[in-house]
């Protein structure tokens, strides 16, 4: 069937423009960073280049060629900068000047007579180029950032730069012919409406991220204690369950229940600045010691619990140990604190699945009580009546 490439051009600029206008909008709502006034700009900028483009043959062909070619891979390049910029990354000015500019150059060289599948091969290449580090990026926020929309992400840029790549190798060849709007339908312009409708398709995906990480950082706000960054006992609950899982799955894990010793005369003596610095200290130290997945959460004024799951009560006891000797050297290298408190600590283990929490908690308080009468500074467990050297 042919198609009018005129018209399919001239919505998607209009399309275009209108998205960037919405995405200017959430921009200048304050909510976001400033990753929608880039993706805001870049919409508009395509727009503009597009609309160039409709009206090759009407303008001057420095400008419905060069210009608008220019523009829209501007506008283009700037996805990418949106992107990165809301994954906390930051581009240099120089270099995407430099990335504009230098197509640029080639666009207008090939502006004469017989250029034009040069032009479509370049765009194509740099569109495909540019979608490939979208979709690292958007591979990144998925696994790094653990986003699950930006698996959206990939699915919508990576097969435009797939289909763009094929497109520049069509161009080069001579598959479109001499000319963007020629009289008579040619093969393959399929393509140009393919990647117009994922072009279009695909611009507000980053709304989608936006608000699935709005919802984590809500509930990471709701579940942790803004002192320390540890979880508090909400976030120690949600974390408690997912241990075991659905299914209620058998996994072994060593609770610490662990008090710094003497912590409200240090709060009576030197301010509770002081004690805060403390109880940040210790939450810091904890988090250095501990592997990614161990649980560290306030449990009371100056209590702690850390959950290690996979460990037995002899691994668990050796990390407590750890722990201490940490927190005694990070207290060494702070010599503006106060006098350097101690660490009295509590070992239980158990199975999740079979042994409640609230009794694991229950064995380690009174491995925590038996360290604090026998001198503090130490860590007990709950099968021993004597210290742990």
């Amino acid at each position: 069937m042919p198609l009018d490439l005129r018209t399919i051009y001239a919505v998607a600029a209009a399309t275009s423009i209108i998205l960037g206008l919405l995405q200017l909008s959430a921009f200048a709502t304050g909510r976001f960073g400033r990753w929608p006034l880039w993706w805001g700009l870049s919409s508009l900028l395509i727009g503009a280049g597009i609309v160039l483009v409709v009206l090759r043959g009407t303008l001057p062909d420095l400008i419905s060629m060069g210009l608008a070619n220019t523009l829209a891979w501007a506008g283009y390049l700037l996805v990418l900068v949106s992107v990165r910029s809301f994954a906390g990354l930051r581009t240099s000015p120089s270099h995407y000047l430099v990335a504009v500019v230098a197509p640029m150059i080639l666009l207008v060289l090939w502006i004469e007579p017989g250029g034009f599948s040069r032009r479509a091969a370049l765009v194509a290449l740099l569109w495909a180029c540019c979608d490939a580090a979208v979709t690292r990026e958007g591979f990144r926020l998925a696994t790094r950032g653990r986003l699950r929309s930006a698996w959206i992400l990939v699915a919508l840029f990576l097969p435009t730069s797939i289909l763009f790549f094929i497109r520049a190798i069509l161009a080069w060849n001579g598959h479109f012919g001499d000319e963007l709007f020629p009289p008579q339908p040619v093969p393959m312009h399929w393509t140009a409406v393919g990647a117009a409708a994922l072009v279009l398709a695909r611009g507000n995906a980053l709304l989608l991220l936006a608000a699935e990480r709005s919802s984590s950082q809500l509930a990471a706000l709701a579940e942790s204690d803004p002192l320390t960054g540890a979880m508090n006992r909400s976030g120690l609950d949600r974390a408690v369950a997912a241990l075991s899982g659905p299914a209620g799955r058998s996994q072994r894990a060593a609770l610490l229940l662990i008090d710094i010793d003497h912590f409200k005369t240090l709060n009576d003596t030197h301010g509770h600045a002081a004690g805060d610095e403390i109880l940040r200290l210790f939450a810091d130290t904890a988090r250095s010691q501990l592997r990614q997945g161990d649980i560290v959460a306030r449990h009371g004024g100056d209590e702690f619990v850390v959950m290690l799951p996979g460990l037995g009560l002899q691994e668990g006891i050796r990390v407590a140990e750890r722990l201490r000797r940490a927190f005694a050297s990070a207290l060494a290298a702070r010599p503006g604190l106060p006098s350097a408190p101690t660490l009295s600590i509590g070992v239980a283990a158990g199975d999740t699945a079979s042994q409640p929490f609230d009794q694991l908690l229950q064995d380690a308080d009174g491995a925590l009580y038996r360290s604090k009468r026998l001198g503090r500074d130490r860590v007990q467990s709950r099968q021993e009546e004597a210290p742990v050297s």
